[in-house]
């Protein structure tokens, strides 16, 4: 069975699968709306990301994808969906740079990851253009040369 990986204290969940098939050019953070069943699954780490994307509807972006899985206790009076489109809150500039560059041909807003900020649940999301397979095949050589230069610099340092 493979290890879990540890999330930072501020991290709830990330996309990893997402810095694998996108190159990812900017960067931004964006709040979210969400109801009061979904901030108590989301402290309990009940939540996937792996495919979250943006989609923008009406001058507003939404995350669609983004599955939360109700608490049993937390939500016996309270019809949940666990697969509905969360709003994001961003500024209106960011809005506009988002969905022209969802716009261009090629290019896709995905979600990162979910973060603490303070009392504030933040989505940080990449605007990125999908990768083809031989860039994908040279991403895995950079990770297993930089696991094998760490296993030399540790046994050279003893």
């Amino acid at each position: 069975m493979a290890k879990k990986k540890k999330l930072s204290p501020g991290n709830i969940a990330q996309n990893r699968r997402a810095t694998f098939d996108f190159a990812i050019d900017e960067r931004i953070e964006a709040g979210l709306s969400l109801q009061g069943w979904e901030v108590k699954s989301l402290r309990q780490g009940k939540v996937q990301l792996h495919d979250a994307y943006v989609i923008f509807q009406n001058g507003e972006a939404y995350l669609v994808g983004c599955e939360v899985t109700p608490l049993n206790t937390a939500s016996t009076h309270v019809i949940c969906e666990p697969g509905r489109a969360k709003k994001l809150l961003m500024h209106g500039r960011e809005l506009d740079r988002c969905e022209r560059a969802a716009n261009q041909d090629g290019y896709t807003v995905v979600a990162l990851n979910l973060h603490w900020k303070g009392p504030y649940i933040k989505c940080e999301i990449g605007i990125g253009k999908g990768k083809k397979a031989h860039d994908k095949r040279e991403t895995m050589k950079d990770r297993d040369w930089k696991k094998q230069k760490s296993r030399i610099m540790k046994h050279s340092a003893r």
